[in-house]
């Protein structure tokens, strides 16, 4: 689909009919799905910075995806303790596991994007196809519900949940055990800083060892950034 341009008075709604069906659901409110592929940089590229519908709808998806997969896991793994199944859970809600459906489903032909957006690379982009699979997800649950958007997170996530036999290791543990075994010191984290709302807040955590460079990671709490800095270390050193 053609890019939109920032002088673009109005974003054209993509077609939805085959992306209808992947998702499993006719929209009987179509512009949920239409805001949900409409990126803010089509309202931010020319007028002050405000929260858009893909913005909400974003929001909303992200906590009906965690609930979602909570549920599916919490049955599928019925010895398993808190701990496991948390490791679990966040390595299904990473934007990596969301990136993957996104491109699953071809969201990245249909986001609709600024001209910037769209010449550096938005498409192809797991931060930004992450962001609109949530849209996504939250347009499913304000159209039809709970169950509707639980069955399209059901259908998507069991493949990722059966890759891993074993809970994931905790990406902090995991990194620590990865400097110890090569006699580095210990992984240092050092808090960025921290915007948004109290009620809403994103931390920015940088982790580095010796020997590494640095990897910056964020969330909604502390422990959230300094979880997927550890990840994204780890990333680069274990190749």
């Amino acid at each position: 689909m053609a890019a939109c341009s920032n002088e673009s008075s109005e974003a054209m709604a993509p077609p939805f009919g085959d992306l209808e069906t992947r998702l499993g659901h006719t929209f009987s409110q179509p512009d949920l799905l239409a805001q949900a592929l409409t990126h803010p940089s089509i309202v931010h590229g020319r007028a002050p910075r405000k929260s858009t519908p893909y913005e909400r709808l974003e929001f909303l998806g992200d906590r009906v995806l965690g609930l979602a997969v909570a549920d599916m896991l919490f049955r599928a793994f019925p010895h398993e303790p808190e701990g496991a199944l948390a490791r679990r859970h966040a390595a299904l809600v990473r934007r990596e596991a969301l990136a993957r459906v996104a491109g699953r489903i071809g969201l990245g032909a249909l986001i609709v994007l600024s001209r910037s957006e769209e010449e550096g690379g938005g498409r192809t982009n797991p931060g930004l196809l992450a962001d609109a699979c949530e849209a996504v997800i939250g347009a499913l649950y304000a159209d039809a519900g709970f169950e509707v958007a639980a069955a399209f997170i059901r259908a998507q996530w069991a493949p990722l949940m059966a890759e891993a036999a074993a809970p994931p290791k905790d990406s902090k543990t995991a990194l620590q055990e990865w400097a110890q075994g090569l006699g580095k010191p210990l992984p240092v984290y050092t808090t960025l800083g921290m915007e948004g709302p109290p009620h809403d807040p994103v931390f920015h955590v940088s982790v580095v060892v010796a020997g590494a460079e640095a990897a910056t990671g964020t969330g909604n709490s502390k422990r959230a950034a300094e979880q997927m800095a550890a990840a994204l270390l780890l990333e680069k050193v274990i190749r």
